[in-house]
C-alpha cells in the first residue's frame, strides 16, 4: 500500500534524514526535552512498595510492567509519570538506546534503574511521537555511534544523545502521526501474532505426530497391550518398553579449568556445551580442547551415531535432544546417549527423546531429583518404546517426511514475520521523518496516542 507525500520538502542538512517537510523544524534532540534524569542505584532486591523498571521492561517502544523488582524507598522526583520516556544508556552496543514510553500505573509507584535515563518532553513535543522516532534505525544508529566504552560496556550519556539532529512536526501533526502509527502497527502486530500462533500450532502438531508414531507405530489396526509404564500407555503387542541403559550407553563430560591455558586451543578437539541441542544436527563446536585436556580431565570421546541431551538449566534447553554429527567431547551440562546399533536406530532414539521431553523435565523437578537438572541415571532408567529395528527405520522414514512438512510451514511463517516486522520498521521510519503525509489518512487516535497527548505537570 502506498501513502501520499507532503507537497513541499526542504533539505535537512542531515544525511540520515535527507529531505523533510518544509514546515517541520530541524533542531537538536535536546530541544525536545525539558528534563533528563538518571535512575536509582539502590539495590533492586529489597522488599518494598516501589517497583523498579529495568532494561528488560522496554519492548517495542513501550514499557512492560512485568517481572518487576522492588525497593523500600525512592525520592519522589524519581517516580515515573504517564508519558515519561526511558532509554537504556549502558549495555552492549546492540542494546543501548532502546526507548520505551511509560503509560502509567496508578496503583503502584514505579521508579527506574540507574542504567536507564528518563526523558520528559516539552509542551510542543508529544512523548508518543518520540517513542516512535527514537526507536528508528536512523536514530539508534547515530546514538550507538556516539556511545563510548567504559569498563567493558558501551555508555550513551544524555549530552551526546541530545546532540542528534531531528526534524519535528507541529504538535497537531505529531498527534496525527501517533494515531496513524498506532493503528497501522496494531494491524501489523495482529498479523505477526497470527503467524506466531500458527507456529505454536505447528509445533504442537509436530510433537503429537512424533509421540503417536513413536508410541503407537504406523499401523492403526495393530493389536495393543499395556506397556507397563503409566506415561507411555498402550503400545503394539509385539513392542516392549525398554530402559535406555539396556540399549545404549549414557554419560556426560566436564569443563577443563580455564585457568590452565594448555587445556584450550583455537583449533583442536571439538568441545560441546548444552547450547548445541538447539540445533537439530550438531556439526560445529564453539570451543576446542587439547590432547592434554582429553587425557587429564577424563573427557569422553563421543563419535556418531549418538544423541546429545541438555541436562541442566531452567530454560527450554533442559531435556532437548540433538543428533551428533561429529566426533567430539562434551561438558557437564549435556549427556550423550550412544545406541547399540544392532538393536536401536539412532534417529528413532532421537525421536523417542523428543517424545519424552516433558517427562524428563517433570522428573527432574520432582522431590528427590537434582533441582533443575536431569541426571544420567534418569536418562538411563527412562523407558522408551522399543519396536523391532526394521520397524524403527520405517517409523523414522515416515517422521522425517512429516517433520519436513512442518518445518517448511514453520519457515514460511517465520519469513512472513520477518517481512511484517520489516514493513513495521519502514512504516514507522517513513512517518516520523516526514516521508509520508498522514494528515489525510489518519482517523481518530489510538490509545497510546490519546494518552501520550495528555500533558502532565512535572513532579
Amino acid at each position: 500500500m502506498s501513502f501520499p507525500r507532503y507537497p513541499k520538502y526542504k533539505e535537512s542538512g542531515v544525511e540520515w534524514l535527507g529531505e523533510v517537510p518544509e514546515h517541520w523544524k530541524v533542531c537538536l534532540l535536546k530541544r525536545a526535552f525539558r528534563s533528563v534524569d538518571y535512575g536509582i542505584s539502590e539495590s533492586l532486591d529489597g522488599e518494598g512498595a516501589v517497583a523498579i523498571l529495568r532494561m528488560g521492561n522496554i519492548e517495542n517502544g513501550k514499557i512492560i510492567t512485568d517481572d518487576l523488582k522492588y525497593t523500600k524507598s525512592v525520592q519522589p522526583l524519581l517516580l515515573l509519570k504517564r508519558g515519561d520516556l526511558l532509554y537504556n544508556r549502558t549495555n552492549s552496543l546492540d542494546l543501548i538506546g532502546k526507548v520505551g514510553m511509560f503509560l502509567g500505573n496508578e496503583e503502584l509507584p514505579i521508579s527506574f534503574a540507574s542504567y536507564l535515563v528518563r526523558l520528559r518532553t516539552v509542551a510542543e513535543s508529544l512523548p508518543g511521537f518520540f517513542a516512535y522516532l527514537l526507536n528508528t534505525d536512523g536514530i539508534l544508529g547515530i546514538a550507538r555511534s556516539n556511545a563510548f566504552v567504559a569498563i567493558g560496556q558501551c555508555n550513551l550519556n544524555p549530552t551526546r544523545y541530545g546532540q542528534i539532529t531531528v526534524a519535528i512536526p507541529p504538535l497537531a501533526e505529531q498527534s496525527l502521526i501517533i494515531a496513524f502509527l498506532d493503528r497501522e502497527t496494531a494491524k501489523i502486530d495482529g498479523l505477526v501474532g497470527e503467524q506466531r500462533r500458527l507456529m505454536e500450532l505447528l509445533k504442537e502438531k509436530r510433537q503429537a505426530v512424533i509421540s503417536h508414531a513413536v508410541t503407537k507405530g504406523l499401523n492403526p489396526h495393530a493389536p495393543m497391550k499395556p506397556s507397563g509404564i503409566e506415561w507411555l500407555g498402550d503400545v503394539p503387542n509385539h513392542w516392549t518398553a525398554t530402559p535406555v541403559k539396556y540399549v545404549a550407553t549414557v554419560g556426560n563430560g566436564s569443563t577443563p579449568s580455564r585457568e590452565i591455558p594448555e587445556y584450550w586451543a583455537e583449533t583442536g578437539f571439538p568441545w560441546l556445551n548444552s547450547s548445541v541441542v538447539n540445533s537439530a544436527f550438531v556439526t560445529e563446536a564453539e570451543g576446542f580442547v587439547t590432547e592434554r585436556a582429553l587425557q587429564e580431565c577424563h573427557l569422553p570421546i563421543v563419535a556418531p551415531p549418538a544423541v546429545l541431551v541438555g541436562i541442566t538449566g531452567q530454560g527450554r534447553t533442559r531435556g532437548m535432544a540433538a543428533m551428533l554429527g561429529i566426533k567430539a567431547t562434551i561438558n557437564q551440562h549435556v549427556a550423550y546417549v550412544k545406541p547399540n546399533t544392532v538393536k536401536l536406530d539412532v534417529q528413532f532414539l532421537l525421536r523417542a527423546f523428543e517424545m519424552a521431553y516433558v517427562k524428563l523435565r517433570r522428573d527432574s523437578e520432582e522431590a528427590g531429583a537434582t533441582k533443575g537438572a536431569i541426571t544420567c541415571e534418569q536418562i538411563g532408567n527412562l523407558h522408551i518404546p522399543f519396536p523391532p529395528l526394521s520397524e524403527q527405520v520405517t517409523i523414522v522414514g515416515f517422521l522425517n517426511s512429516e517433520i519436513a512438512k512442518f518445518d517448511l510451514l514453520t519457515a514460511e511463517a517465520r519469513r512472513a514475520i520477518d517481512l511484517l516486522q520489516e514493513r513495521r520498521t519502514a512504516l514507522i521510519s517513513a512517518a516520523v521523518t516526514g516521508k509520508i503525509d498522514v494528515r489525510g489518512i489518519s482517523e481518530g487516535a489510538g490509545m497510546r496516542g490519546a494518552g501520550a497527548g495528555k500533558r502532565e505537570e512535572a513532579a
